[in-house]
């Protein structure tokens, strides 16, 4: 498998002879509902689209997970499968095929790819939007990926080969964590025994304005995680993916 980071939460994923668009940022601006002065974000470099798309996944219906823009530049006959909320997002924008996944429900492309729904992230007091499974039919090599860091306890039952997930926190002062990795991460890496474990939702190569910048408070680092791993005896090795460098796993 190959992975390329795109930056923000945004993956491309070549498993199974598939390329996989996951969570796509790729043009314009990321704003939340319009509201610039809230938080804002821009990319540094411009980037070509991937070409060869076999199909877009997206993880939650957020502009940072489906991102407008890029959806309405990307080619809308490509198969979309997507959480409830991602699945709105494309019908309003006039995707031909689209696959709404629900928690525990899968998908199969081409008979070699499985991509498996888990509970992932609550957005909101009642919305858990999606976690994945991505699974290589023909090797059992399989990928779990959760942007912001909420792991079902559900996934004690699975084994994958590498994780995308954060590794450090982003917590709002008086609310809790907004992205859990850390203690959290070394957790999954307990209950799923991956080879490798990639960083995301760190941000990349893109300039953040607005006022969530100012309130938002990380906590941790890779070399702090890389320490809790080793104090629980964990093998798994870290890798923190650079800006559109594509990984070969």
């Amino acid at each position: 498998m190959q992975l390329t980071w795109l930056d923000s939460n945004s993956w491309l994923i070549e498993i199974a002879q598939c390329r996989i668009l996951l969570d796509p940022w790729l043009v314009g601006s990321l704003v939340f509902g319009n509201s610039t002065w809230l938080l804002e974000g821009k990319k540094k470099t411009s980037h070509p689209i991937p070409e060869n798309i076999d199909f877009i996944l997206l993880s939650q219906g957020l502009e940072d997970h489906a991102h407008p823009p890029t959806l309405k530049i990307l080619d809308h006959s490509l198969p979309v499968v997507a959480s409830v909320n991602g699945a709105k997002i494309c019908q309003n924008l006039g995707y031909c095929t689209i696959t709404s996944l629900d928690h525990n429900q899968s998908y199969i492309f081409d008979n070699k790819l499985e991509i498996k729904a888990i509970a992932g992230s609550p957005v909101g007091p009642s919305l858990v939007e999606n976690a994945y499974i991505i699974k290589d039919l023909t090797t059992d090599e399989s990928i779990y990926y959760e942007p912001h860091g909420f792991h079902s306890p559900n996934l004690q039952e699975e084994k994958v080969k590498v994780i995308i997930t954060p590794l450090t926190n982003i917590k709002i002062p008086l609310i809790g964590p907004v992205i859990k990795g850390q203690e959290s991460a070394v957790e999954v890496c307990n209950w799923l025994k991956p080879e490798y474990i990639l960083s995301t939702a760190a941000g990349g190569d893109i300039d953040f304005k607005g006022l969530l910048t100012k309130v938002l408070k990380p906590e941790g680092t890779i070399d702090r995680f890389r320490q809790l791993l080793k104090e629980q005896n964990i093998n798994t090795r870290v890798i923190e993916p650079e800006s559109w460098k594509a990984i070969a796993i």
